[in-house]
Parts: structure tokens; C-alpha cells; sequence
């Protein structure tokens, strides 16, 4: 019997008649390929999945599929009824991941608006920018955020809308709803397949953050090839695998306002009938007792958010056994924590991708074996993307030979909102984006990212990559976290300094030992800073660099 390769699974899912069939097609007029089946707009999808199964589990708050549908329209009616919100109208969602963000973005997105999945964790002046640049007409937002609404010091001319307030003179979302209480399908008013859906804005290392433009194609062609993925990755088994002990259920720990959040949980689990368990902040425990108590099937999160929960696993008594993905992205884990997750719970596996929001969060993924075999790897391709890495001169590398990551295909963003220098800079060759990111193919198709495109220290010199530094230390058994960055230096330029999330304290001697046989020795950190507890991060989970950076230049130079 011969051994079926994934490229052969692939094009037997994607042939002609079949469920995930492949079409050539257009987005923004360009050239791509189309899943033939996929519904039209995100309000098809969000009418196709409605059942009595769970869906919303928020602390004692249950909803069924069909409850969120129906709840949803309720708050699509007081939009387009009460105010006035036309298709191409941005509303924009800031609060936590209450049950009440989704209903507000299944409702933005049904009636052809466009939802504004703001950061959270803003401040004033940041939530300022972000309302002021996407021309939001309405901002639904909590208590937390509307506190913050009214640290603004200039006046804003949007509408607001209350969730769960307790001091606000602002309409307050459930009492709005209340007048259209016996409303279950959603106004007439309609998108179409190319109309923007999201708006979600990237957090830059310099400046205000871009806003990233995608349509409905976009996130539905995202979310289908996940499921091609997951597809072709059983079909891969030698085995079919047992029937699941349990329904399918995910944590959702992530921010909703991150593709991660919306995307990858929130919309595939809604689709795929999931149950989604929510979570008011990332509390190990806390979701330690959920998994056993709702018996979660799957988890995607950071790095930093699943090496806790190895860690909480390994100190509890929990009964994790309900598992059976753990997934991430956003961040490289530490290979130690790959092997651990695979060792930590009874039957999960570890996995991973990588993927932009500019990307709706597809671009490419491994799991499994594979992982375990390759955990620096971020997997291969989507057969609904292309990926192309090129040298200075913009000529296409070898194979194994660094150079700029470049993708182009079906959900790929429109472009940023009222940025078309960034645009001009992002896009080359009509429609390949560049990602900023420096990576290599190997022999099989296994994308490596080995750093940030100007992350880099320049040691009288020589260059030297931070992502490859970060990778050694987080060999090391004790090192959970590692961010890597220049400091000044008066001799040679720059030199390496680290600051390192560690379990211990560790000697100088033992981390010097250790990184001798992993890097050259120019490359071993001159500075290093320890703590016993987790490094800063953003929202979305990356490591706030500029701030530990800032941080060191700071010790040094006193």
C-alpha cells in the first residue's frame, strides 16, 4: 500500500465535486484560489450554524447556537433601526470577552458593517486614535472602557453603547434589545462577499498602529482552511482515531479583539459547533478547573498562556484528560515546552502556525508528529496561499537560504485603512505582501521563521539575529521566556543584551556553559537581566521588546 503524502490528500479533498473543492477565483481583482463551497458572506455562516447545541459559556451564562443568532439580531435591529448603521458603516467593539463582544460582531458584520475589534488594553488617547481613524459611528464598549471613554480630551462624534455598566448615562445595549425581544432573524439589510467586515489594527514598534482591512472572503476562506487542515491531517493518520469521549469545546482565553480570538476560536469553533468556554482574564488555575469542569477538548493560545498551563498541569491535580489540541501562534515556544505538552496532558498534542492579522490568521501550520519532530518550525503552506522567500535584490532564495517571507492568495487583507503609503510599502509584484518577517523553506515544504526583518544587533559589524539567540536560551530547561535586543556600546556599536523569564536564578558560569555550544561567541548576550515571573506583553501576546529594551539601555547607561 502506498503511503499517502499530504499534497496527494490535498488535492483529493480540494478536486472537483468535493467539499473543499478549489476554484480559480478573484479577491480585490486578485488571481486566487476560492473554496467553491464556502458560504458567501460571514451572515451566511453565522444562519447555516444554528442549532440547540451550547455555544457561549460565560461564568453562570449559557447560550445555545441559536440564542446567539437570535440575540445577535436583536442587537443587528437596534443598529440599523436605532442608529441609522448603513453597510460600509464602521461600529466599533471595546470591552472583554463578554458574550456580548460576539453578539456585537455577528451583528456589525450581518447587517454589511464593518466591525472595529479594538484593543482593550488602549488608553485614552490610544482608544482616541482608533476611533478617530476608523470614523466609528457607534462604540459598544464596558464599564472598564467607557471609563476610559471619558478620559478623552477632545470630543468624539460617535454614539455609545453600554454593556454591563454600572455607572454610565450612556443606553445601555440590554434595554435596547429589550424592545425588539421577540426578534430571531436578522434585518434585510445585507453584505456582499467583498465588503470589508473588519477592521483590527496592528501594534507597530513605532508610531500608531495600522489599521488592517478584510473582507468576508477573506475570514471565511481563513477559517476553511483550517478546516482543510484538520482534514487532511486525519486523512494523514495510519489509523482512523477513537470517537471523542467528549463534544467538541474550546477555551477561549485569547482576546476577541485578536484574529487569534476572533478567528481561529470564536468564528471555527461557531461554525464547527463548538462549545466556546470564556474566561474574564488568563488565570492558569482558573483554566485548569474549566477544562475539567466543561471538558475542553481544545486550547489555542501564546506561547507564554500554554506554558503556564504545562506548568499548572504538572502542579495540579486537575483532570485534564478531556484534551486533545493544544494549538498556538503569535510567538515561538521553547522546544522543551513542545515535548511538554505533548508529556503534560493525557492525549494532547501540541501545534502551532504562523499567520498575520493581514493574513486572517492563516499563512501556515504543523501539529503532532510533525511538530514534535520539527518545533522550530511554523508548518507548512495553506493550498489557499502562496509563500515565496526573496534576497535583497528581490530574486527568489533557495531552499534553506534565508531571506524576506512574501505571501499572496485568498485571504490575504484589502490593504490599511487610509493608508496607502503603507500599502505601497506592503505590497510588491502586484499582489504579494510582504510580511516583515526573515524565514526559510526546507527540502519539504517546512517554513522556519528565523527573525524580524531589522532585528538585529549590530556587533562591530556583525550581524546578529535576535530570533536566533531567543531560541538558544529557551533551550535551556530553566528559561521559560527570552527577549533579546541591542544595547549601546561605546567599542563596538551595539552589544547582546537579554532579559529572561526563569524559574531559577541562574549563574553566569551555567548560562555561559550552555549557550557556548549553541552560538558562536560573539553571539552570546554580554547583559543579562533575570526575573521569576513572565515577561510584559501585549494584548495579543508578543513580548513588549521596545519596553525591556528601554529597560537595559536604561540600567547601563546609569
Amino acid at each position: 500500500m502506498v503511503e499517502k503524502t499530504r499534497t496527494a490528500v490535498i488535492a483529493e479533498l480540494t478536486a472537483a465535486e468535493q467539499p473543499f473543492e478549489l476554484v480559480p477565483g478573484h479577491v480585490f481583482g486578485r488571481a486566487c484560489l476560492r473554496f467553491k463551497n464556502a458560504p458567501a458572506t460571514l451572515r451566511n455562516l453565522f444562519a447555516d450554524a444554528r442549532s440547540d447545541a451550547p455555544f457561549i459559556v460565560y461564568g453562570n451564562e449559557r447560550l445555545s447556537f441559536a440564542d446567539t443568532y437570535a440575540a445577535a439580531a436583536r442587537v443587528a435591529h437596534v443598529l440599523v433601526n436605532e442608529y441609522n448603521i448603513k453597510r460600509g458603516d464602521r461600529v466599533a467593539i471595546s470591552m472583554r470577552n463578554y458574550p456580548e463582544w460576539i453578539l456585537s460582531f455577528m451583528a456589525v458584520t450581518a447587517v454589511g458593517g464593518i466591525a472595529v475589534a479594538m484593543n482593550a488594553l488602549w488608553r485614552p488617547d490610544e482608544m482616541a486614535f482608533g476611533l478617530t481613524d476608523s470614523g466609528a459611528k457607534v462604540l459598544i464598549a464596558d464599564q472598564e472602557r467607557l471609563d476610559r471613554f471619558a478620559d478623552i480630551d477632545t470630543p468624539l462624534d460617535l454614539q455609545v453603547i453600554a454593556v454591563r455598566p454600572e455607572t454610565t448615562t450612556h443606553p445601555n445595549l440590554i434595554e435596547l434589545m429589550s424592545a425588539y425581544a421577540s426578534v430571531t432573524e436578522m434585518p434585510e439589510q445585507a453584505p456582499e462577499p467583498e465588503d470589508d467586515a473588519t477592521l483590527m489594527y496592528t501594534s507597530g514598534s513605532t508610531g500608531n498602529p495600522k489599521g488592517v482591512t478584510s473582507c468576508h472572503i477573506n475570514i471565511i476562506s481563513a477559517l476553511m482552511s483550517w478546516e482543510l487542515d484538520q482534514t487532511t491531517a486525519l486523512a494523514l493518520l495510519p489509523e482512523p482515531p477513537p470517537e471523542p469521549a467528549h463534544p467538541p469545546a474550546t477555551l477561549l482565553a485569547v482576546p476577541l479583539f485578536h484574529a487569534t480570538g476572533s478567528h481561529a476560536v470564536f468564528l471555527a469553533s461557531y461554525r464547527h459547533q463548538r462549545k466556546l468556554v470564556s474566561m474574564y482574564k488568563w488565570d492558569p488555575a482558573e483554566a485548569a478547573a474549566l477544562i475539567e469542569a466543561e471538558k475542553i477538548t481544545g486550547f489555542i493560545a501564546p506561547a507564554a498562556m500554554t506554558g503556564d498551563l504545562v506548568l499548572e498541569a504538572n502542579r495540579s491535580n486537575r483532570d485534564l484528560s478531556s484534551l486533545l489540541s493544544v494549538g498556538g501562534g503569535g510567538a515561538p515556544r521553547a522546544p522543551d515546552q513542545v515535548r511538554n505538552i505533548e508529556q503534560s496532558f493525557t492525549k494532547a498534542m501540541p501545534g502551532t502556525g504562523w499567520g498575520m492579522t493581514e493574513t486572517n490568521a492563516i499563512g501556515t501550520g504543523i501539529g503532532g508528529q510533525d511538530y514534535l519532530d520539527r518545533p522550530a518550525s511554523s508548518g507548512r503552506c495553506s493550498a489557499v496561499l502562496e509563500l515565496k522567500i526573496i534576497d535583497d535584490d528581490g530574486n527568489e532564495c533557495p531552499t534553506l537560504t534565508p531571506g524576506e517571507l512574501l505571501v499572496r492568495g485568498t485571504s490575504i487583507f484589502r490593504g490599511y485603512w487610509n493608508r496607502p503609503d503603507a500599502n505601497a510599502e506592503t505590497f510588491v509584484d502586484g499582489d504579494w505582501m510582504r510580511t516583515g518577517d526573515v524565514a526559510y523553506l526546507d527540502a519539504e515544504g517546512f517554513l522556519f521563521i528565523v527573525d524580524r526583518i531589522k532585528d538585529l544587533v549590530i556587533r562591530g559589524g556583525e550581524n546578529i539575529g535576535c530570533g536566533e539567540v531567543e531560541a538558544a536560551l529557551l533551550e535551556h530547561p530553566s528559561v521559560h521566556e527570552a527577549s533579546v535586543y541591542a544595547v549601546p556600546d561605546e567599542r563596538l556599536g551595539e552589544e547582546v543584551g537579554t532579559t529572561l523569564y526563569t524559574e531559577r536564578q541562574l549563574s553566569d558560569e551555567e548560562l555561559q556553559e550552555f549557550l557556548a555550544e549553541r552560538l558562536a561567541k560573539f553571539k552570546i548576550p554580554t547583559y543579562v537581566w533575570q526575573q521569576q515571573e513572565p515577561l510584559p506583553r501585549t494584548a495579543s501576546g508578543k513580548i513588549l521588546k521596545r519596553e525591556l529594551r528601554e529597560q537595559a539601555q536604561a540600567r547601563v547607561s546609569s
